[in-house]
């Protein structure tokens, strides 16, 4: 299929020999629980993706990115979903570096490791949760005298067995009395950090998304980033890079977990021409929809437009391939329903772009607002 191709020969530039790594290994095998998906990763450069230059790393943009993350998540959906959560993390810190007054040495140290040493960010930001704000933290922080004392948890976590860091939201009260959404980057290593079992369903289980538990776990003020909002009740400069990149990455991921659906009919040549040409036509027009939002980035689209941009092709693209699992899966019929276990469990795989923060209705009132002129504001 011709964008999968495109997205492979991105993915090959900056993870030379990954995908072929990858799919050695038998498809049902790759998306298990035991899956050495996430290492081969570390070795191929994964985690150097959106790291810049002077750090190390290879500095993709916008747009490379969304088609490396098609690529991969082609050959494992759950390697795209899982790495999504590192690269968001990585993009928004990265952000906060241009910005050399926010981040402190410790800080910076810690960023110049990731690229060198293939170093995996876990998120511990509000997902998961029914009927949570979406931006609430997860976690709570109590003042010591050297920093903060760290409790609480984070489930679904990916990479929760692979991460070397977590970084989990937090709101915490200011001298003044007031409350500010606050980024704490934890060493995976801390005293305190335990892991436990949580994602019972086979679809998806590469991505390592157990709960993590983190109890007294002490942090030091210097690995403490503490956010600066105009307004306490928009998006703010923390918050609008990763939130963006999130729901980018996240667009293209399921977007490539449906390509490798569709490769299959097309190169199988199943259906009548018609058919394959509305399939085509229909998960092209999600490709376009995230490419299009990664090249308005690109081009400089920040701050509540961007979330705006994101938003809207994520939700115009989830229903995009809703219909095309459906097409594809019926147009590759029944005995190849039957006869492997591969086909339904893509099929499942895409479906689950529904559950990633925020639904559609809960956000539907605020793009509203957004459409008619007002400034968008997430809860």
């Amino acid at each position: 299929m011709r964008s999968l191709a495109t997205a492979r020969d991105v993915c090959e530039k900056f993870h030379n020999g990954l995908l072929e790594a990858i799919e050695e290994i038998p498809l049902m095998e790759r998306e298990g629980a035991d899956s050495p998906v996430l290492e081969l990763y570390r070795t191929h450069n994964g985690p150097s993706l959106l790291v810049p230059t002077p750090y190390g790393g290879q500095a993709a943009g916008p747009l490379e990115a969304v088609r490396v993350q098609r690529a991969i998540a082609a050959a494992s959906p759950s390697l795209g979903v899982a790495t999504v959560m590192h690269h968001f993390t990585t993009a928004m810190l990265f952000r906060l570096a241009g910005i050399t007054a926010r981040l402190t040495p410790a800080q910076l140290e810690l960023l110049s490791a990731i690229a060198p040493k293939s170093l995996l960010l876990a998120s511990g930001w509000a997902e998961g949760r029914t009927e949570q704000n979406i931006l609430a933290p997860s976690v709570t922080a109590e003042r010591t005298p050297t920093g903060y004392r760290v409790n609480g948890s984070k489930k679904p976590c990916s990479l929760s067995h692979s991460m070397d860091v977590l970084t989990a939201s937090v709101m915490l009260t200011q001298p003044d009395g007031t409350s500010r959404l606050s980024l704490m980057l934890i060493p995976a290593t801390s005293p305190g950090i335990s892991t436990t079992p949580f994602w019972s369903t086979p679809v998806l289980a590469a991505t390592q998304s157990d709960e993590v538990r983190l109890t007294d776990v002490e942090i030091p003020e210097d690995l403490v980033i503490v956010s600066t909002p105009e307004d306490h009740g928009r998006l703010d400069d923390l918050q609008t890079g990763g939130f963006t990149w999130f729901e980018l990455l996240t667009t293209a991921a399921y977007t490539g977990a449906a390509s490798a659906l569709v490769d299959r009919v097309i190169t199988a040549g199943r259906g009548t021409p018609a058919d394959r040409a509305a399939l085509g036509t229909r998960l092209d027009a999600a490709v376009g929809l995230v490419e299009g939002a990664a090249r308005a980035l690109q081009d400089g689209v920040d701050g509540d437009e961007a979330v705006a941009t994101v938003l809207t092709a994520r939700y115009a693209s989830q229903d995009l391939l809703a219909a095309t699992v459906d097409q594809a899966v019926e147009i590759l019929g029944g005995m190849s329903y039957i006869g492997s276990a591969e086909v339904s469990y893509l099929a499942s795989a895409v479906r689950a772009l529904a559950f990633h923060p925020p639904s559609r209705a809960s956000v539907a009132a605020e793009m509203a607002d957004y459409f008619a002129g007002s400034p968008l504001r997430l809860s």
